[in-house]
């Protein structure tokens, strides 16, 4: 197992790119897949077998999953329900099966997409940036942004701004603030929060919670000591008040 780091550099990002497990036992079209998406500036961790998979999503919670159904240790589709079972984040199956029936199999079993090989790459990465896009979302809206205090965190984007500077997050803490904002002004459980920030590993680490939450409210709070919006409900869990915003605007290129 391998991560890798995309070169390509993105000004004013808040948080290192969207972490994508590639799952895939040819080495030669593994490759590929890493190069492709690191120059896209995603952050990649790949699996040559199912229970490797298994493995990275338990510990490494990727952001988004490709899945190649033909791995050697695993029936590709039982191995697709798993993932499925283990965390939400979109499932892109990329498979050599053509028929309309495969794909309807991988689809019921959980994918959230269905890619055929050969393919080329700008297709794969709007279906990347589609099945990233589908998680970004404010639950219940078609918002991908809220605002909070002076601040704005536009999920999709992956980037959160105050008072009109951009604000570095690590990929973890960009995780917790995200899964906050996608249930804005709800209270979200403990074990929800370690499922989708850290992984289904992580469940019983509640210490966790506590360490980055204290950070992020360091970064987004006027008194970091008397939080207004990143707020503690004693037992229960945290909760974000924020009300649903508008985008960030995109920077005009130069030139």
């Amino acid at each position: 197992m391998r991560t890798v780091t995309g070169r390509a550099h993105h000004e004013h990002a808040c948080s290192d790119g969207a972490l994508i497990l590639a799952v895939e036992d040819d080495k030669n079209i593994a490759q590929m897949l890493e190069l492709t998406l690191q120059t896209g500036g995603y952050r990649v961790v790949e699996a040559s077998t199912g229970q490797r998979a298994i493995e990275e999503v338990r510990t490494r919670n990727p952001d988004l999953i490709l899945l190649d159904l033909g791995l050697p240790d695993v029936d590709g589709l039982s191995l697709l329900a798993d993932l499925r079972a283990l965390s939400p984040p979109p499932i892109i199956v990329v498979s050599a099966d053509h028929l309309e029936l495969d794909k309807i199999k991988a689809l019921d079993a959980g994918a959230t997409d269905y890619l055929t090989k050969p393919f080329s790459t700008p297709e794969l990465m709007a279906r990347i940036r589609a099945g990233l896009r589908s998680r970004a979302h404010v639950e219940g809206s078609d918002a991908t942004s809220v605002v909070f205090g002076e601040c704005t965190l536009d999920i999709e984007r992956r980037r959160l701004v105050r008072n009109g500077r951009p604000v570095r997050l690590s990929a973890t803490e960009f995780r917790l603030l995200a899964t906050l904002a996608r249930h804005a002004n709800e209270i979200v459980a403990p074990d929800t929060l370690l499922k989708e920030a850290w992984g289904p590993a992580y469940r019983t680490r509640e210490g966790y919670i506590r360490v980055y939450i204290h950070s992020l409210r360091q970064k987004i709070e006027e008194d970091p000591a008397r939080p207004r919006y990143l707020v503690n409900e004693t037992g229960l869990g945290y909760r974000l008040h924020a009300s649903v915003g508008t985008p960030i605007p995109r920077a005009r290129s130069a030139g």
